[in-house]
């Protein structure tokens, strides 16, 4: 069941969305070699707990941190540890938190120091990517018209689009109906309509899209080895365009 929101439901929404925003401005501005992704772990639940939201990570389905990390090859939901992080590193943080009962959901990959140039490349496209999922999102419109394009635009590029790990409906619950891949073919799909809020959250691999599951039965790597990037916003679908809740 989809659940489409008011406009006082999303107008709710975006004040958890602007909070996690600026929780993200602020890992930007911390983040540099040296430092440990448990560092951000905890400075994420101080900083949300300060502006009166909170961590909804923690203990779902049995997830043991208020971040998901996920350095490099680390393709999603990677522990945080207290392992240095260095120069060259591209490090994708994953929050989700609550405020005043609404949800929002919101990841950006961080370069640490100097990047190189492939790594950079990447993460850039991997931005594009989302961009160009956000832009198309109109009520009307077919998921898979919109998801083809975010495709192509990688694939375009050199890279690959993770399979395993879909977007999602959002509001009180984490993951709400409509569940939908990053890739599709035209005219396929449901149908955008207005009052949904969904994540739009490609992940895209330097190599190929093929993934293995680690022992914890949490953390995601790419097969080969090669850098994965992943940008999210948390987006609601209006009459005049989407919105973009975490901003």
């Amino acid at each position: 069941m989809v659940h489409i929101k008011t406009p006082e439901e999303i107008e709710r929404m975006r004040k958890a969305g602007r909070i996690l925003a600026r929780c993200h401005d602020a890992i930007e501005g911390l983040i540099r070699p040296g430092m440990t992704t448990m560092e951000l772990n905890d400075f994420t639940e101080k900083f949300l707990k300060q502006h009166g939201a909170r961590q909804v990570l923690k203990g779902y389905k049995g997830f043991p941190y208020a971040i998901c990390a996920s350095v490099n090859d680390v393709i999603a939901h990677g522990f945080p540890d207290r392992k240095p992080l260095k120069s060259g590193d591209i490090v994708k943080i994953d929050i989700v938190c609550r405020y005043r009962g609404w949800l929002a959901d919101m990841t950006r990959t961080y370069p640490v120091g100097s990047l190189s140039a492939r790594a950079s490349r990447l993460v850039r496209i991997a931005r594009e990517c989302m961009d160009i999922g956000i832009r198309q999102l109109r009520p009307g419109r077919r998921i898979g018209d919109v998801m083809h394009e975010v495709q192509r635009h990688a694939e375009n590029a050199g890279y690959s689009v993770v399979r395993e790990l879909v977007g999602h409906g959002i509001g009180r619950t984490l993951h709400e109906e409509p569940l939908f891949p990053h890739l599709g073919k035209r005219g396929e799909g449901f149908l955008l309509q207005e009052g949904m809020v969904i994540t739009i959250e490609p992940i895209i691999n330097e190599g190929g899209a093929e993934t293995f599951l680690e022992i914890d039965g949490w953390t995601m790597r790419t097969m080969d080895g090669s850098l994965s990037a992943q940008f999210e916003h948390t987006v609601a679908i209006t009459k005049t365009g989407p919105l973009i809740l975490t901003v």
